[in-house]
Formats: structure tokens, C-alpha cells, sequence
């Protein structure tokens, strides 16, 4: 049986492993993982019925594991799949491809942005400028890169940033082996993006000038700690007069035993000089030898108030409240059963709806929709 605490199940979606999920006006859109399913379309608006509305394909040997919706287009990315080791299609070409869900039953392909290399990892998308991570040609490792959609049938780059030592083809030399120092993702507040890093740690950056990002701090722990990180996310309003970022790192790349990977809450209250002031690990973990995926993946990039939803991988849905910054709060908690065919939970992403409703996806099969109670 599941185990809840202060949550109760009031829908399930049996679909295919997912990357990432996002509700807009009852619908949700699921990248998956793996080939041969990209995305997939279900009417969510009745949850203990949730109905497929509409699914798009992927080739062996490449994934379209992340989805992001706003302002009647959905992007999905094109990336080679490292877990896949299918021939790569001679046809392939990375980057994200931009459609037409006005009608969610029937996705209509508006066009395609490609990049060299593996493609495009995540990003974030606000109706006009997708935020993303590609590969590009002449860069070590994945970049930040501003797309302007305002015509969807024509993406055009306004900006790119990149740490420096990436860009190899202008001289440049990485201090880091391979492409450990790469971008995961952008996250937009204000005139700034809140950039994740992997083992860079996390940037945030001045966009005033969308052409010419530029660096205003950041922060990186890896090492000493082992597990990259995953996502920067801004809280987006003051807690007693302070401004927070909060970090969550992936809990991958680690020996067991080494820390799982945990939540970071940091005071950016002076961005130039970020502060961390707490953190936060499922109870039990700290001390132990556990196996990767055991700790922190990611939180929702939405919520309400100070309750975090937070995917926790083997240890499912972790709500974290935040009003004390000092003293993070777990006040609910969701393990689901085990999926068919799989020997551990690996709750891989996590968002919420307009009603409060939360989506909770397994990396390998399923999608719980949950209340909190």
C-alpha cells in the first residue's frame, strides 16, 4: 500500500515513464523518457478518469523527455538519449520542436529549432522566450541560450551565455573534465535567470539586455559535496523581508557513500554574495549508505504559498514548507507502490495545477494525482 501522510491519491494515469509534466486548464502534457514514446495528452480535468487525447513518437537511440506549455504552443526537445544505445537515426538533429495545441486532441508541428550535438536538455518557457540548455557547436557541454517564439513558425536566438571555459572553439580551456561544468536549466524572475549548473553549481544572471546576459554571482559545492545540481528555483515573493533561492541538487553521480542529494535553501537577499542558510533531507537518509536515486531529484517550478511539492525519487512526493527559512518543514509526504516492472519508486518530476491539485510522475511508469489534506 502507498504510504501518505497529509495527502490523499484522487486519480492515477497509467502511462509510460515520464521526464516531465505540466497541467494547463485540465490537460497534461508527459515527456517520456524513453523511445518509442516522446509526449503524450491527457484530459486530466476529471482525474479519476484522466482520457489520452493525443501521443507523439520518438526514434530509437533519442528521448523528448521534457514538455512545456503556454500561450496555446507546447515545446518539446529533441536530445540523444545516453541510457539508449540504439544506432543513432542518420536524420537526427537535436534542439526543440514548437506546436500548436489550441486544439489538445490534435498537436499541429508549427517548426523545428536544431542545434549540433545532443540537443536540448530543459528549459523553461513563458508563452514568448523559451529559456534552454542546448548542446552548440564550438562549446563544450550544454549553454544558455534566449529563444524568442514571438513568431513561432521562425525561433530566433537573442542571447547566450556560457561559463567560462566552454566555448573551446574561441580558445577557451574548461578546468573541469568533460562536460561536468554544463547547463541544466534557466528559471526566469524579473530581469534575471536562476541557472542550474550541474557541477558548476548554480548563476544567476542579468538579463536587462537579453543579447548579453552577464554573470551576477553564483555558488558552487561540487565538491565537496558529490551530486550535481539540478535546479535554482527562485521563490518568488519576500519571506520577513528577505529574498530565497532554493537549490536541489540530483542524487546522481555519487558513491553510496557519499550524502544523497538534499535541498539548499540560500539568502540571495544581496544576490552578489548568495548566503546559504539551511538545508533539508528526508529523514533516515543522512549518515547511511543508500543507492543513487534515493535522494532529492527536483522540485514543482510551481506552488502556492510555502509549500514546496518536491519529487524525492525513491522516497516519492516530499511537501516541504518553507516560512522558515532557517528551519525547512517536511508537513506531507506520498510514497506510491512500486510500478509493475520496476524494483524501486522513482518519483522523477512533480508540478501542481490551478487547483492544487499535484501531479506526481514515475520515471518509469505512471502518473499519480494527489490532494493535499
Amino acid at each position: 500500500m502507498p504510504e501518505a501522510y497529509n495527502i490523499k491519491e484522487v486519480g492515477y494515469v497509467d502511462c509510460v515513464g515520464g521526464g516531465q509534466v505540466v497541467v494547463v486548464d485540465g490537460i497534461a502534457y508527459i515527456g517520456h523518457v524513453n523511445a518509442p514514446d516522446g509526449t503524450s495528452i491527457f484530459d486530466v480535468r476529471d482525474p479519476k478518469n484522466a482520457k489520452e487525447l493525443a501521443s507523439i513518437g520518438m526514434a530509437p537511440a533519442t528521448h523528448s523527455h521534457k514538455v512545456r506549455v503556454a500561450n496555446n504552443l507546447m515545446i518539446v526537445n529533441h536530445e540523444l538519449n545516453d541510457a539508449d544505445n540504439s544506432p543513432v537515426p542518420d536524420d537526427f538533429a537535436g534542439g526543440v520542436v514548437i506546436y500548436d495545441v489550441s486544439t489538445p486532441a490534435k498537436p499541429r508541428e508549427i517548426s523545428r529549432w536544431t542545434t549540433a550535438g545532443k540537443g536540448v536538455h530543459r528549459y523553461d518557457f513563458d508563452g514568448r522566450y523559451l529559456y534552454m540548455s542546448p548542446t552548440v557547436e564550438g562549446y563544450v557541454g550544454n549553454i544558455v541560450m534566449i529563444l524568442d517564439l514571438i513568431d513561432p513558425e521562425k525561433p530566433q536566438e537573442v542571447g547566450r551565455w556560457w561559463m567560462p571555459g566552454q566555448w573551446i572553439a574561441g580558445g577557451e580551456e574548461p578546468s573541469w573534465e568533460g562536460t561536468a561544468h554544463r547547463c541544466h536549466h534557466p528559471l526566469r524572475q524579473g530581469n534575471r535567470l536562476y541557472t542550474s549548473y550541474w557541477k558548476g553549481g548554480f548563476v544567476i544572471l542579468n538579463i536587462d539586455d537579453m543579447s548579453n546576459p552577464t554573470r551576477v554571482s553564483g555558488m558552487d559545492w561540487a565538491p565537496p559535496f558529490a551530486c550535481p545540481t539540478h535546479t535554482a528555483l527562485p521563490i518568488p515573493y519576500d519571506i520577513n523581508g528577505r529574498q530565497y533561492l532554493l537549490v536541489a541538487d540530483e542524487d546522481v553521480m555519487r558513491e553510496a557513500h557519499e550524502p544523497a542529494a538534499f535541498m539548499w535553501m540560500i539568502d540571495i537577499t544581496d544576490e552578489t554574495n548568495p548566503v546559504p542558510i539551511s538545508s533539508y533531507q528526508v529523514e533516515g537518509l543522512a549518515g547511511k549508505e543508500v543507492p543513487m536515486c534515493t535522494g532529492l531529484h527536483q522540485p514543482s517550478e510551481k506552488f502556492f504559498g510555502t509549500e514546496i511539492p518536491m519529487a524525492w525519487f525513491s522516497n516519492g512526493l516530499r511537501v516541504i514548507d518553507i516560512k522558515n527559512p532557517q528551519s525547512p518543514v517536511e508537513v506531507a509526504s506520498y510514497v506510491p507502490d512500486v510500478p509493475p516492472g520496476s524494483k524501486r519508486v522513482s518519483s522523477n518530476d512533480v508540478t501542481v495545477d490551478d487547483n492544487g491539485l499535484i501531479y506526481l510522475l514515475d520515471r518509469h511508469r505512471g502518473m499519480h494525482i494527489l490532494e493535499r489534506t
